[in-house]
C-alpha cells in the first residue's frame, strides 16, 4: 500500500487535468507502482502465494486498462507506456 504522500505524487505526475484522480492514465500508473513493489517483495518472500494471486489480478487489470486506453487514444497510450517503461 502507498503512503498518502506517495499516491498524491504519482497522481500529480500522471493526471490529465487539474481535478483528475481516477483517469485511466492515473490508474495504470498506480497499478504499475504497486506491481513494482510486489515484485521487490517476492525477492525475499518467494513462497507468498496469496500476494502472488493479488499480483496476477493487478497485472490483468493493468492489461485491460492499457487496452482501453489504446482504443481511446493511441498517442496517450504510447506516451504512457514509454514513460512507465512497459
Amino acid at each position: 500500500m502507498f503512503k498518502p504522500e506517495e499516491k498524491v505524487k504519482i497522481i500529480d505526475e500522471y493526471k490529465i487535468h487539474e481535478t483528475d484522480t481516477g483517469s485511466v492514465d492515473v490508474q495504470i500508473a498506480l497499478l504499475t507502482e504497486e506491481i513494482k513493489r510486489l515484485l521487490e517483495h517476492f525477492k525475499t518472500h518467494k513462497k507468498d502465494l496469496h500476494s502472488k494471486r493479488g499480483l496476477l489480478k493487478m497485472v490483468a487489470k493493468r492489461r485491460k486498462l492499457l487496452k482501453v486506453l489504446s482504443k481511446e487514444d493511441e498517442k496517450r497510450h504510447s506516451a504512457l507506456v514509454k514513460k512507465l517503461g512497459l
